[in-house]
Parts: C-alpha cells; structure tokens; sequence
C-alpha cells in the first residue's frame, strides 16, 4: 500500500467498509476532511469514504476527467440514484483500473455461492460498472443474498480508485 502523506494516513487509519447506500457521515472525521489540503480527487475520495455524500458530490461534479466521473458514479450509485450513476459510469469511459478491479472483484467473488444476478463477477475480462450497479440495485432490492460481497468489491474499488488518484497527482 502506498504510504500517504500524514492528514490522508490518518483519515484512513480507521478500516471502514462502506455501506451500499447513503450510509452516515462519520462526524468525528469531518474537522480532519474540512482541514484537508490536497488533491481535489483525493478529496472527493476521502469525503465519500466517511460518508459524506453532498460534500463529495460537491467536489467531484467539479472534476472533468475519469477519476472524477468514477467518484461521481459511486456517489450517485450509494444515494441510490442508479440512473445518475449509469450516467457518470458512461463519461468514466474504460478507466485504468477496470482491469484490476475485474480481476480482484473475480477473486471475491469465487469465495461464493454466486446467485445469477453475480455471476458476471468471475467471468468478466474487465470491469463492467453498468453490471456492478444492477447488482447493487438487485441487492439492496433483496432481490439478491450478496450485500457482504458488493460491500467488499464497492472498497475495493474505492482503493483502487484512491490509489489512482494519488498516483496521478505524483505525475
């Protein structure tokens, strides 16, 4: 793992994992997020990570690029607005860590007795956001049994994401 400058060390110190939904903000990192000088990224990233959507949202709806559709797309997708996700997914266009994702999300996944809906999770070649957010919507549906699981590929995905992003501001 990438060793990250203290302030962002420090929000992450706490493993989280994300609910598939809005979730509640945790008000004890908020002074932390608000004192926070970095990247607007890796900003949008560390607001979402501790639940805070509106401040996440309000960052990444200002981010023309992959990174900050992709943070868009998961905000709207834990609202749950899956329309505006989808919609975010498509401008995020095949991001670098699709591949990544796909393969690590397939390592999961085939820990699992896979309903159909998942399925697609050990098959694909690269990661299919569209599919991730079906899944998703069909869990929190009821429709499906794996919450658990889509909770640990959503943090997978926002690591990877993070670590995108903090690489691409190295640049």
């Amino acid at each position: 793992m990438t060793r990250y400058p203290p302030p962002i060390a420090e929000l992450l110190r706490e493993e989280r994992l994300p609910p598939l939904g809005p979730g509640s903000p945790n008000l004890a990192a908020r002074p932390q997020l608000e004192a926070l000088r970095c990247d607007a990224s890796l900003r949008a990233g560390l607001w979402l990570y501790h639940d805070f959507l509106d401040e996440s949202h309000q960052i990444s709806q200002g981010l023309p690029t992959p990174t900050g559709s992709f943070w868009h797309g998961i905000m709207h997708r834990r609202e749950p607005d899956y329309g505006n996700a989808r919609y975010w997914f498509r401008r995020v266009g095949k991001h670098p860590i699709f591949d990544e994702l796909a393969q690590r999300a397939a390592e999961l996944a085939g820990r699992e007795q896979l309903a159909p809906a998942a399925s697609f999770l050990v098959v694909q070649a690269s990661w299919n956001p569209f599919d991730f957010i079906d899944l998703v919507e069909a869990t929190a549906a009821g429709s499906t049994p794996h919450e658990q699981l889509c909770r640990q590929i959503q943090l997978l995905e926002w690591r990877l994401l993070f670590e995108h992003a903090f690489e691409e501001t190295r640049q």
